[in-house]
């Protein structure tokens, strides 16, 4: 369970870092520079969200999945939204000060300014409809189970994506995570994920949009090429379509994360959360063990991340009475 736990992890910062040089170019202009992404690429100095950043680094995928990480052990698998939202802003304000271009997305900024301006936590988040919260929600599908799960996913979800679709995303990606942690198959774990998504989508305001369950339930049966995952599918901050891209990698590529991953920053559009979602996933399934050694090293070495600790607190808080 503890090389499970890791794995989702270390596959999340794997994928986030794969994708960071690529992230917002399109899919021919990835093409033209990289060909495919089989390795660990510097930021170029005009990538418009990381420029010049070292080969390896981590962006807001990982680094705001391990702040929701933090909160969790803190408050004995609570999240209090306005701590999180402060500690959102907080992370925001340092990357600032570090030159980062990697800041908030719309719907989290968009929802931490109506709380700022008085609004309820149970409408800041009401039109969050990009990917978010499932982008960071792996920690809480290391943390929690059933029958548990759910109430997690929107406890870390309510400030920024109190929507349909962003609860429901969020809620796939840590059941898939929960079900693998806990030592399930993944097409178990899949399944996992839609009754999840269908769950979630009961639990916020609802927008309007292609639902996440529906949508998992199509790519798994159908398959679609790679080419359809780019331009039916679509990879944008949506979370109906980026979150959906990050499932059919997975059952596309799901006995193969270097293939997954790799595929998933060749992509084009939101290609750091498509393949952190993606490599949490498979991280979960296949175990820390499992995931491509070198690329493992390397991104530890670049971040100096130590995720150990951060994986027993949440063991702790998974296994307790």
């Amino acid at each position: 369970m503890r090389d499970r736990a890791l794995g989702a992890l270390w596959g999340l910062a794997i994928g986030d870092a794969l994708g960071m040089p690529t992230q917002s170019l399109s899919r021919s202009e990835i093409t033209a520079r990289y060909g495919v992404v089989d390795r660990l690429l510097d930021g170029a100095p005009d990538q418009p969200i990381a420029p010049n950043m070292p080969a390896g680094s981590i962006t807001d995928d990982t680094e705001q999945a391990l702040l929701l990480a933090r909160l969790l052990i803190e408050g004995e698998g609570t999240v209090e939204p306005h701590a999180f939202a402060a500690a959102l802003e907080e992370w925001e304000a340092d990357m600032i000060r570090r030159g980062s271009l990697d800041l908030l997305g719309p719907s989290t900024r968009r929802a931490l300014t109506r709380l700022r301006e008085g609004e309820a936590v149970e409408k800041t988040g009401r039109d969050g409809t990009t990917n978010g919260a499932a982008m960071r929600v792996a920690p809480v599908g290391i943390a929690f189970a059933e029958p548990h799960l759910l109430d997690a996913v929107v406890s870390s979800s309510v400030v920024t994506h109190h929507t349909t679709l962003g609860i429901a995303a969020a809620a796939a990606v840590a059941a898939a995570v929960s079900a693998g942690v806990s030592g399930a198959g993944l097409p178990d774990a899949l399944d996992a994920a839609e009754r999840a998504a269908a769950a979630g989508a009961a639990r916020g305001h609802w927008v309007a949009g292609g639902t996440i369950a529906a949508r998992l339930r199509w790519v798994r049966a159908t398959r679609p090429p790679v080419d359809d995952i780019a331009d039916v599918v679509g990879t944008s901050v949506a979370a109906n379509e980026s979150v959906i891209a990050a499932f059919a990698l997975v059952e596309a590529y799901g006995d193969d994360p270097r293939t997954a991953l790799t595929t998933a920053a060749s992509l084009g559009g939101d290609t750091d959360t498509v393949a952190a979602i993606c490599g949490a996933i498979l991280g979960a399934h296949h175990g820390a063990s499992g995931l491509p050694a070198d690329l493992l090293a390397q991104v530890r070495a670049a971040n100096d991340l130590d995720l150990e600790p951060v994986v027993d607190g949440l063991l702790a808080l998974r296994t307790r009475p």
